[in-house]
């Protein structure tokens, strides 16, 4: 068996009896993953022209504190405790979206999916199926960064509560001084909201709360109704990936879209 591991795969990272192009799908998650992480940092960093209009953009909501000095701010009114207090630190730039990236960010990295992708466009455990893994030491098993990852199920709903805001900062954005409207930036952020959703509730684990733990689905109308919950979780259950990637790059846009017109670059077409 000399080069060759138990059961036929071949020995080192990245060595493989595979003749397709398995390297594409980990580079261009790599890529897309890195692409976002960049952009969100950097926007999250920039503590500004996070809003316009009646468009909140979604990395900086909900706000908690604002600084409503700087360029594209939110008015205080949106503000649910005000202005930044004395006490906050300096070293910590005066960015509402610091105060809250960390909960959903938290879901997507829990997430399953996810977990798959950056083991194998990051971590190269195995970059691919039947693929060599990069070279470890010891296994150290259900722990350290995996116990992080078993929180997936209480992140969950703090990812529900996100929905519920997300919708609500959709439906604002259709009315501008008390006046009903359509504007390009509204239907961003719907669809943002709904993107969102998609991903949300087509979580394993909300999918498990939904129908699991039932012996019967047609015993009883409370188990019944369960199951009728349960297939169409398991239809964005099954589109899972999909949506992954829809609503990531979809967050990043609408962030992008509303910093564009609040900083005067873009026009947003509206029946304002």
């Amino acid at each position: 068996m000399g080069g060759h591991a138990t059961g036929g795969h071949s020995i080192g990272f990245a060595k493989t009896f595979r003749t397709d192009r398995w390297w594409v799908g980990p580079v261009l998650t790599f890529l897309g993953l890195a692409g976002f992480v960049v952009y969100s940092t950097w926007a999250a960093f920039q503590g500004d022209h996070y809003f316009y209009g009646s468009y909140l953009s979604p990395f900086y909501s909900p706000l908690l504190f604002i600084n409503p000095n700087v360029p594209g701010a939110a008015p205080l009114a949106h503000a649910w405790f005000g202005v930044y207090p004395g006490w906050w630190p300096a070293f910590i730039p005066q960015s509402p979206a610091f105060l809250i990236l960390a909960f959903p960010g938290s879901f997507r990295f829990t997430c399953y999916y996810y977990r798959k992708a950056y083991y194998r466009s990051f971590a190269g455990t195995p970059p691919g199926c039947a693929v060599g893994p990069f070279p470890r030491k010891n296994y150290k098993g259900e722990t350290f960064l995996l116990l992080f990852q078993n929180l997936h199920r209480y992140a969950l709903y703090f990812a529900l509560l996100f929905i519920l805001i997300l919708y609500y900062d959709a439906f604002q954005s259709f009315f501008r001084d008390g006046k009903f409207g359509v504007g390009v930036g509204s239907l961003v952020l719907l669809l943002n909201a709904t993107f969102l959703a998609c991903y949300t509730f087509g979580c394993h684990s909300w999918r498990h709360l939904v129908g699991g733990r039932l012996d019967c689905f047609s015993c009883d109308g409370v188990s019944k109704m369960r199951h009728g919950i349960w297939k169409r979780v398991t239809f964005l259950n099954e589109r899972h990936m999909l949506f992954a990637w829809v609503s990531l790059f979809w967050v990043g846009f609408s962030d992008f879209y509303v910093r564009m017109v609040s900083m005067g670059i873009w026009k947003d077409f509206s029946t304002w």
